[in-house]
């Protein structure tokens, strides 16, 4: 039974993923997203069920539109995958919390949608900071007896960020990512978002400076990304890296 559940599980993972591709390109280019059907943004073909089936239809279709020919970017089955792997890695990791293996997985795809917007914009909508402050509201009200470890979660590191943006006047931080650690933070509480911070932060540090040094780019960061790849670490394997860290004091 559990295989089948995992696999219907990863299935809509990808399902999802189609959608994010929807967000990722549609989003930043002021396009309507929930009544225009798929289409080949080359020469607008309407897309029939069978070419919108996740990494199927790619793969059969040899990674061109049926209609114009055109090469598809590669993106769109790279992000079906990772939802669909997240998904189950999520599942795999939670299977006996259902309630809490659906805000993860959720979470999970909002931060994989705004971290590729973000890598190509330096920003981050507004719509998947709320997405996520829904999540952590949904997720407090199922665990009132924590309420305080969840509200200080959103403002231990968002209230350093924002002093942060105002000392440097925009220049060292984002105001997206400020909503973005102070929404993950109500989702996670105070300890993952310290965790998800200082991961995400020498993430960003390290492949920063990889890429400049190699490429030669210039100094501006997008770091949703890397705040994402933190929140998704905290929120999947805190419990076992804080546990891990204590024990090493004894505590």
């Amino acid at each position: 039974m559990m295989p089948i559940i995992y696999a219907f599980i990863f299935i809509m993972g990808l399902c999802v993923g189609s959608f994010l591709n929807v967000l990722i390109y549609r989003i930043p280019a002021g396009e309507e997203f929930v009544k225009t059907p798929s289409h080949c943004l080359s020469c607008g073909h309407r897309l029939a069920w069978f070419e919108n089936i996740p990494l199927v239809s790619y793969i059969l279709q040899g990674g061109r539109c049926r209609s114009c020919g055109v090469k598809l970017s590669v993106q769109y089955t790279i992000i079906e995958a990772v939802n669909g792997l997240a998904w189950l890695f999520t599942a795999l990791l939670y299977h006996g919390q259902p309630f809490t293996c659906a805000l993860y997985c959720l979470a999970a795809s909002a931060l994989l949608a705004l971290s590729v917007i973000d890598w190509r914009t330096f920003t981050i909508p507004n719509g998947f900071q709320i997405f996520l402050l829904a999540l952590g509201a949904v997720n407090l009200l199922a665990d009132l007896a924590h309420w305080r470890t969840y509200v200080a979660g959103a403002l231990i590191v968002s209230l350093f960020f924002l002093l942060l943006y105002i000392v440097t006047g925009g220049r060292g931080i984002g105001m997206g990512d400020i909503k973005l650690i102070a929404a993950a933070g109500l989702l996670l509480g105070w300890q993952k978002i310290l965790l998800a911070t200082c991961v995400g932060s020498l993430l960003g540090s390290v492949i920063h400076i990889i890429r400049m040094k190699r490429s030669g780019e210039g100094a501006k960061l997008a770091f949703g990304p890397y705040l994402s790849c933190g929140i998704w670490i905290a929120m999947v394997f805190g419990e076992k890296i804080l546990r891990s860290y204590l024990s090493i004091y004894g505590l």
